[in-house]
């Protein structure tokens, strides 16, 4: 059975690299990048190897649907779309807290973005000149690097929820929102004797009654 072995070290040194390590009186062969559940690990940790060999297998995936999606017959767009969110997406974002880092850099973004762009293209049935910009918006379909993004984020909230309270927007029930009048604090404005107050109201409700949607008050000021 074949063990490799690595070194992972980004230093630059000059001295040599090879290590021997030996098991059951054996020599183990070195290798640059290994592959542990499913991501391919380089000596370096830049990931560029994974994300060029994930690349490419979406790629040839990319090749195989665009026999059916030509522009007068075959999948049409939900089709492709329910393939490329199913099957695509999740090779492209597996393992995406592992080596988001790498996507720090503009030629492993770029690797990604032409992935998509292939897809977007067979989506829309638009010419290869389409801008990316225009494909994402013909198709729905969220850029690939904001979607890692998200991705990676949803992670560490999953990760970390139970142990502290995740600083995140939570839904909130119309009947729950704070009522306008509510909001606003008002203060009197000073030596006025005049008391005139003139409120309109939008017709907005509460549970109490209707409230002034807005309201101008003469010889006040509104503080808040």
């Amino acid at each position: 059975m074949k063990n490799p072995v690595m070194l992972v070290s980004r230093r630059k040194r000059k001295e040599p690299k090879a290590i021997k390590m030996y098991l059951n009186n054996k020599i183990q062969e070195q290798d640059t990048t290994i592959k542990c559940l499913g991501i391919i690990i380089d000596n370096k940790l830049k990931f560029k190897e994974h994300i060029t060999y994930v690349a490419e297998r979406c790629t040839k995936l990319i090749h195989n649907l665009s026999r059916s999606a030509k522009l007068t017959w075959g999948l049409k767009h939900e089709s492709l779309k329910t393939i490329y969110e199913g099957a695509i997406l999740p090779l492209l974002l597996y393992g995406a807290p592992v080596w988001i880092d790498a996507m720090k850099y503009e030629h492993n973004r770029q690797i990604y973005i032409r992935v998509r762009r292939l897809i977007n293209i067979r989506m829309a049935k638009a010419y290869r000149t389409t801008s990316s910009e225009a494909l994402c918006t013909l198709t729905g379909i969220t850029p690939i690097i904001i979607r890692t993004e998200v991705a990676v984020k949803q992670y560490n909230i999953r990760k970390t929820r139970g142990s502290q309270t995740p600083e995140i927007d939570n839904v909130v029930e119309l009947k729950d929102w704070t009522h306008p009048a509510y909001a606003v604090i008002i203060t009197e404005a000073k030596d006025y004797k005049d008391q005139l107050v003139q409120v309109y109201t939008d017709g907005s409700k509460c549970e109490t009654g209707v409230g002034s949607g807005a309201v101008i008050f003469i010889g006040q000021e509104i503080a808040g």
